[in-house]
């Protein structure tokens, strides 16, 4: 268009094809190539594993905290922990029931009477340490009887829980019989595995 010079256009051309052969397809430019590997299909996500740039770096764990991780992985500590645990469910439990039963609070003697506020509570109190103690101490005999297993046998799967809680139920049963003991036996240990099943 008009007198000027013409404009010399550069394209890139691809390199002659041999005589008589089909010709070579046109080669991508790189910059495509990049954002296929970038956000086309060609792009690999990559997780963020510390451990393959060498972990992150901890400072190191002094002998009282040594000391007081090995304590709270002991059987004993284990063991407190769950009967503490127990005696607070236990008695939360012994006094719901107790809220609910229309029989508390009322004298044997003179059912007829109509207890005091005080009686009741009184009443629901004691319900509640009742049930508090025996959940505490079946909570402690079992946490610990599986800490021991568990040491023993070297795994932690739900063989565990079904050892711990025949010989748990056993234990207590055993005071009334050697039936009682058997069934408590069986109770207990479908009722653990009943139980991991369904944390695990």
């Amino acid at each position: 268009h008009g007198g000027g010079r013409p404009r010399s256009v550069m394209a890139a051309t691809p390199p002659p094809s041999a005589p008589g052969g089909p010709e070579p397809p046109p080669t991508p430019l790189q910059y495509s190539l990049l954002l296929q590997h970038l956000v086309g299909e060609k792009r690999q996500p990559r997780a963020w594993d510390p451990a393959a740039l060498g972990g992150i770096p901890s400072p190191p764990k002094s002998e009282e905290q040594k000391m007081v991780e090995r304590a709270m992985e002991s059987c004993a500590f284990k063991a407190a922990l769950a009967c503490v645990g127990g005696f607070v469910l236990g008695g939360a439990f012994g006094v719901f029931t107790a809220g609910i039963d229309t029989n508390v609070g009322f004298d044997p003697k003179d059912p007829y009477r109509t207890p005091t506020a005080k009686e009741v509570l009184k009443d629901m109190g004691q319900r509640g340490i009742s049930y508090a103690k025996n959940f505490a101490i079946v909570g402690a005999m079992f946490s610990c009887t599986e800490c021991v297993v568990e040491s023993y046998r070297g795994k932690s799967d739900w063989k565990n829980s079904v050892i711990s809680g025949c010989i748990t139920g056993g234990a207590i049963g055993f005071r009334a019989g050697l039936k009682a003991g058997v069934i408590g036996c069986g109770g207990f240990a479908a009722f653990s595995a009943a139980i991991d099943y369904y944390l695990r």
